[in-house]
């Protein structure tokens, strides 16, 4: 009985061998896990903060592009208002454009009608002083008549004088006769 006990202690204690040494190596195991916990843990902790970190940064980065989109939108609308005021602009510019293009053409069939008118004009000043060429020289033939009936006249003046004086002499003459013919 003593031997089946001892056998049983003997199995008993080879159990609790085996026993403790899955219970060392569960601890070992339970150690590396535990370990491994914690590195995976503070692991997890980094990657929270990082992420936290980036979430911030985004947030950031967000918030710049959100300040520099109101920016840009605010340039694109003045932009706009720019282009429509040049748009304005190009349209009146046309319009007047279009009236100077409608003038030019008045102004310029204007100046073809006087230049013509001037062709006309040079014309009938050419023959205005042919006429005045021949004019002056009926004038000048005139003069030279008038200076010729001024010459003549002065001769008639001179022989009327002496017809008036003669005759003056020739009446005292008749009166002298006709007192010496009373005597």
């Amino acid at each position: 009985r003593i031997r089946g006990q001892q056998q049983e202690i003997n199995s008993l204690t080879q159990r609790k061998i085996a026993v403790d040494e899955e219970n060392a190596r569960l601890k070992t195991e339970f150690s590396n896990l535990n370990q491994k916990f914690k590195d995976k843990s503070q692991a997890l902790k980094d990657t929270e903060e990082c992420a936290q970190r980036k979430e911030e940064q985004n947030r950031l980065v967000i918030k710049n592009l959100e300040e520099e989109n109101e920016g840009l939108n605010t340039c694109c609308a003045d932009l706009l208002n720019d282009l429509e005021k040049l748009r304005k602009a190009e349209a009146q510019w046309k319009t007047e454009k279009s009236g100077n293009e409608a003038r030019i053409k008045n102004l310029e069939t204007d100046l073809a009608a006087a230049r013509e008118q001037m062709k006309e004009l040079h014309s009938i000043c050419s023959n205005l002083s042919s006429q005045v060429a021949v004019k002056q020289e009926e004038l000048s033939q005139k003069d030279c008549d008038v200076t010729r009936a001024k010459k003549e006249l002065q001769e008639l003046q001179n022989l009327y004088r002496q017809n008036i004086e003669h005759t003056a002499q020739q009446a005292e003459l008749i009166k002298q006769l006709q007192a010496l013919n009373t005597d």
